[in-house]
């Protein structure tokens, strides 16, 4: 059977201004193969799965061919797919599968470094200082005595410095290379020519497959201040960055992304997204002028408490953050790098209720949304054991940050024992829990209450209902303290959300959707409903 055609909210405006992006962290999604990690073909397999759920694109977290020191974010191959999760073959009809369902594909872009095992850095390492190849990437001598010292300061965003000694090839200690993540990552020289060319030889490669876009990484990185001066240590800390860090958000950046621009205007219709964790929303918003990228990932709703003004100012802010250069907002909750919503806001019963609540204000703002697999079925952060944490922070931190891992967790899809249907094998890459059988797609599919219908249902209203069009909002009145609500200005939806602890009468309008039942009229705690 065809999938009905859908028809845009705006016919004029390009198709990712309203879309539902859904992030696909491909290890931790399908496993076709029985190998406990996730691969293309699992993705395949689960492509009705992700129709019925209604999203419009997918961003696939890196595949590329890699050692996966990081994960597949240490790229050895841009230009191939790693064969943990398949193979060229499989990419292109992951693409021609995903098309027929009409849903779109982006895939993560890592400009900022290449993995260790790169044959550009071997090479460079057998070349030796000066020479052309090492011109690709950050090698400087060091500081002190004999060059023991780093050449600067910097920390890596994992732990410890981001610099590494080399060995030489005449095998004395040599030159240090920058790596403003893990060692296995040294950094690019983007006043290289070399470094240009063969990213735009890659975004063709992949256009030219049928790829809709991709998802940058590091997007306010790529660019190093001249002199690599040192930087201000006061406010440092691992896997995070200030304003005044000398490491991102160099100027220099947006030559980079206007060229990056360029190529993609060679393909109408595809669309990057670039990870900015920048604060100012001057500086932010320069990224997306017209000629540089077509959406920037704000995260401010992600980072905001469960505090009904706190959630007033995150969005607030995403919308003014866009509004001097006419951009088109972005909205998400979780992703592969910040911990599950469910457990953010307080796990149990308690962060699922406002979990749920959360989904239908993000859906009801105006703009595009990104969800993160596993957000529709409610799952939690996993508290897992040490000797299974993968994320090189564990150990680059000397074992003080868990890192990621928490939040990345095979999807249960079936069954009530692990894996759940997410592989034909017993041993997944991380280990799923015990308890998780209410929390399948199978069991969530088949109840009316569930978070996953309730993700269905929003997303459908907010496809077809005309309540949910115009590209603005505007508050409403002044709710008390712990209320939050607003309307969608042209489209007339209200969307109410009542973190306070106790039930609070609504303002008039049919209730279109709730995230909990209403008790005796009311909008109970830990809550949202939308009126139309």
């Amino acid at each position: 059977m065809t999938p009905p055609v859908r028809t845009p909210h705006y016919s004029d405006a390009p198709w990712w201004k309203d879309a539902i992006f859904y992030q696909v962290y491909p290890r931790s999604f399908s496993d076709a193969n029985g190998d406990g990690v996730g691969d293309l073909r699992g993705v395949i397999d689960r492509l009705g799965y992700l129709e019925l759920l209604g999203v419009d694109a997918l961003w696939l977290s890196p595949v590329m061919r890699s050692p996966m020191a990081d994960h597949g974010y240490d790229v050895s191959d841009p230009r191939d797919i790693d064969p943990l999760f398949g193979t060229l073959a499989d990419m292109d009809e992951l693409l021609a599968a995903a098309h027929a369902h009409r849903i779109r594909v982006t895939m993560d872009l890592v400009p900022n470094h290449t993995s260790d095992q790169h044959p550009w850095f071997r090479a460079a390492l057998a070349a030796g200082p000066g020479s052309p190849e090492r011109e690709r990437y950050v090698f400087r001598d060091g500081r002190g005595p004999n060059g023991d010292e780093p050449p600067n300061n910097w920390p890596s965003i994992f732990g410890g410095p981001a610099w590494h000694r080399v060995t030489e090839p005449d095998g004395t200690p040599g030159q240090w290379y920058l790596h403003i993540f893990a060692p296995e990552q040294p950094d690019l020289n983007w006043q290289n020519e070399d470094v240009f060319q063969d990213l735009a030889a890659t975004l063709r490669f992949w256009l030219d497959r049928g790829v809709d876009g991709f998802r940058i990484d590091v997007a306010h990185g790529m660019a190093k201040p001249p002199g690599l001066p040192d930087m201000d240590l006061a406010n440092n800390q691992i896997m995070d960055n200030d304003e005044n860090d000398l490491r991102f958000n160099n100027p220099g950046v947006h030559a980079i992304h206007r060229r990056i621009r360029q190529v993609m205007d060679e393909y109408p219709g595809r669309v990057t997204v670039g990870e900015i964790w920048v604060k100012d929303n001057d500086r932010f918003a320069e990224y997306i002028r017209p000629d540089e990228l077509h959406l920037g990932f704000n995260f401010r709703l992600a980072e905001a408490e469960w505090d009904a003004r706190a959630i007033r100012e995150a969005i607030d802010n995403s919308l003014i953050a866009v509004e001097s250069v006419n951009g088109i907002p972005t909205w998400t909750l979780s992703n592969h790098d910040v911990p599950r919503e469910v457990t953010r806001f307080g796990g149990g019963e308690l962060g699922v209720a406002r979990a749920r609540a959360m989904i239908l204000v993000e859906l009801a703002l105006p703009g595009t949304v990104f969800l993160y697999n596993g957000s529709e079925l409610g799952l939690p952060n996993v508290d897992l054991p040490d000797e299974v944490l993968q994320d090189p922070t564990w150990e680059r931190s000397g074992h003080t940050e868990r890192g990621r891992d928490g939040c990345r967790v095979p999807m249960p899809w079936q069954g009530t024992l692990p894996p759940y249907g997410f592989s034909t094998g017993t041993d997944t890459w991380l280990p799923m829990p015990d308890d998780w059988k209410d929390l399948t797609a199978e069991a969530e599919l088949e109840d009316l209450d569930s978070t996953l219908t309730l993700y269905r249902t929003a997303i459908e209203l907010r496809r077809m209902r005309p309540e949910f069009r115009g590209d603005a909002i505007e508050w409403y009145g002044a709710p008390r303290p712990g209320l939050l609500a607003f309307r969608r200005v042209g489209g007339r939806l209200t969307c109410v959300l009542n973190a306070s602890e106790a039930p609070v009468e609504l303002p008039g309008g049919e209730v279109v959707l709730s995230s909990a039942p209403l008790v005796d009229g009311m909008l109970p705690p830990n809550a949202a409903c939308w009126l139309a």
